[in-house]
């Protein structure tokens, strides 16, 4: 049997992770028509707000509509960020964001007009409201069709026991398909037969049309849903944007660290030896033991400024990681970690080496907030390669409660790994556990180097 591969959340003694999953072909026709109807019965809420997204814009010429126009359609991109994610779910056709960038929040009246006309000149705003219209009725003629075939089938079955009888004795006669119920339709057994035949026949189509359906109906999500090219074109161009501005700006902070360690440790101890090495000059005749002294000191110094120098150039590329890649050099880190931390890295082969250095920080830094702030006694480290990106989970047992915006670094991660268009996920509920999943696009280059 032909597998088709969804993911699911599976938790085992290294954290939370999302493992792939093998659906069979089977699987997926007994599950798809229940899955359209399911998507099809989701529509109706959305055409709700869909029509007090349509009430809003008749107002759109007074006032109140111009106030309530930017509310409506964001509650609108709401409900419709949920359609997406179930849609991805359930047919396999990813449906990325086509918003263009909103516009920031301005009190008054004509920041609120601004804002309006912003959001109306996106093009993404009436696709959603075409959405909501013609979803109903695409939905029910191709996601829905299997589960209502199957149900028409169920219904052929109840006619052919018990209903036939019931509408001939209060409703006179009446059709299944083209099998017509009459008042002798109770003691047809042709009839009776050919009900049962076209009800089996109903409940096949249903079950094997399942999943094309879906497929259909996946496209034409992700046709209406999905960006059109100017608004990928747009949000691409502000995301190379903003993560050349971060990544500038992480340099330069990087350079600023450099310079301010070599200036406050190393250079400093190199300045004092140079001091201390003229005054043994001047000491060797007139006093050797001091000078003997003052020579245990610099060699401690020298010793101090060599440790120095070391950490710093760890702390630019450890050498670890340059010599046997992401895997082993997070192990190295767990070992030096004041938690417990358990690492399982299963990478056929390594990184590119920016990818793999971006990766390594990032996890350094999510392994760092960790200890200060999560309270907890154990992390579990999950790395693999999947789906052409390097993802890595990072969970610990500890209280929850982080968020991007608490200002706990994971911006700062964020904007680390978004110059490689990587993404963080962050799950850290009241009470715990923390989640924090990286995954940066990025091709698996030179064979992983084995222990010497």
């Amino acid at each position: 049997m032909n597998e088709h591969k969804v993911y699911e959340h599976e938790v085992t003694e290294h954290g939370v992770t999302e493992r792939p999953v093998s659906e069979t072909s089977l699987q997926r026709r007994l599950r798809a028509p229940w899955r359209g109807l399911g998507l099809w019965l989701r529509s109706i809420p959305a055409t709700f707000v869909g029509l007090w997204f349509a009430a809003v814009v008749t107002l759109v010429g007074g006032f109140v509509g111009i106030l309530l126009f930017p509310s409506a359609t964001m509650a609108l991109r709401r409900q419709l960020d949920g359609y997406r994610e179930k849609i991805e779910r359930w047919t396999g056709h990813p449906i990325e964001r086509p918003y263009l960038p909103e516009p920031a929040r301005e009190p008054g009246v004509k920041g609120s007009v601004r804002r309006s006309l912003a959001l109306a000149r996106d093009p993404a705003t009436w696709r959603d409201y075409l959405w909501v219209l013609a979803d109903p009725f695409v939905a029910l003629f191709t996601a829905a069709l299997p589960a209502l075939l199957i149900g028409y089938g169920l219904w052929g079955y109840a006619v052919a026991a018990f209903a036939g009888k019931l509408i001939t004795n209060y409703g006179g006669n009446d059709w299944y398909a083209y099998v017509h119920v009459t008042d002798g339709y109770g003691h047809d057994t042709g009839r009776i037969a050919s009900t049962l035949v076209v009800a089996t026949l109903l409940i096949a189509a249903g079950f094997l049309l399942g999943p094309a359906m879906m497929r259909v109906y996946g496209r034409w999500g992700r046709s209406v849903l999905g960006p059109t090219e100017k608004s990928r074109l747009a949000l691409r161009v502000r995301h190379l944007t903003e993560s050349r501005s971060d990544a500038v700006d992480a340099s330069a902070a990087e350079l600023r660290r450099i310079e301010r360690d070599l200036h406050d440790g190393a250079q400093a101890r190199l300045v004092a030896m140079g001091m201390s090495l003229g005054a043994i000059e001047h000491l060797l005749d007139k006093d050797p033991e001091k000078a003997r002294t003052l020579l245990a000191q610099t060699r401690e110094s020298s010793a101090k400024a060599l440790h120095e120098l070391r950490d710093l150039v760890r702390g630019i590329h450890p050498p670890v990681l340059a010599d046997r890649g992401i895997g082993d050099a997070v192990k190295a880190l767990a070992l030096d970690h004041p938690l417990q931390v358990e690492v399982v890295a299963e990478l056929p082969a390594r990184p590119e080496p920016p990818v793999e250095s971006a990766a390594y920080f990032a996890v350094s830094e999510v392994l760092t907030n960790a200890a200060k702030h999560s309270g907890a006694s154990r992390v579990w480290v999950d790395m693999r390669h999947e789906r052409g990106m390097l993802r890595i989970t990072v969970t610990d047992d500890g209280r929850g409660g982080a968020s991007l915006d608490g200002g706990t670094g994971l911006r700062g991660i964020e904007r680390r790994i978004g110059t490689f268009d990587g993404v963080l996920a962050l799950n850290s509920p009241v009470g715990g556990p923390t989640i924090v999943t990286l995954e940066l696009p990025c091709a698996l280059s030179s064979p992983k180097t084995s222990p010497s």
